[in-house]
């Protein structure tokens, strides 16, 4: 406006602006006003809306997701004090065949679950620990594998891994999710909550 008001001061006397031009020049500084305004507003809202999120993300602290991943971790149950693992498999479409291998640390397959008929949708699985031979395998991580197939062809999957949620983290790139594993996600990333 300062701007516009010196440039009226020092036109020319013999040459004044046109009213056209200074309704115009008005007009573009009352846009550029406004859409100042307007990117204050959002920003306030923006940062108002990452704290109702962050708020709303910390009552998964301590809680469990499915997320997408390869592992498995063996821990001890905190209900009956023996051994399990928990994961899971995404399926976008039914599968006459889901064959999901769990590996130790040296890639070889220690055991193999054979599941038929899989709807669409996620299939939960839990592991004992106790590999094909009967053997009582150590705690820790374990990598998973899965393959679908309907008759001689094979179905997309995704492998889920069984994670809790330790804490939340907001920051330039939105709200975080902190898992047991180290990794960061968003809470779009979540397939399922326990």
């Amino acid at each position: 406006m300062k701007l516009l008001i010196t440039q009226m001061k020092n036109q020319d006397p013999l040459n004044p602006m046109d009213n056209a031009e200074v309704t115009s020049q008005m007009a573009q500084l009352s846009t550029v006003t406004g859409i100042e305004k307007m990117n204050a507003t959002l920003s306030g809202f923006i940062s108002s809306m990452q704290s109702t999120q962050a708020l709303q993300a910390s009552s998964l602290i301590g809680r469990a997701v499915l997320v997408e991943g390869s592992s498995a971790y063996l821990a001890p149950s905190k209900t009956e004090g023996e051994s399990e693992a928990y994961f899971g498999v995404d399926l976008p479409v039914g599968a006459d065949n889901l064959k999901v291998n769990i590996k130790d640390a040296g890639g070889n397959v220690v055991k193999t679950f054979n599941l038929k008929n899989q709807a669409a949708g996620i299939a939960q699985i839990g592991w004992n620990g106790f590999s094909e031979d009967g053997t009582k395998l150590a705690d820790g991580r374990y990598t998973i594998e899965a393959t679908a197939t309907t008759g001689n062809s094979t179905v997309a999957s995704t492998t889920l891994s069984y994670e809790q949620v330790v804490s939340v983290s907001s920051g330039a790139n939105g709200v975080k999710l902190n898992l047991s594993n180290l990794a960061s996600i968003t809470t779009d990333q979540i397939k399922q909550i326990f």
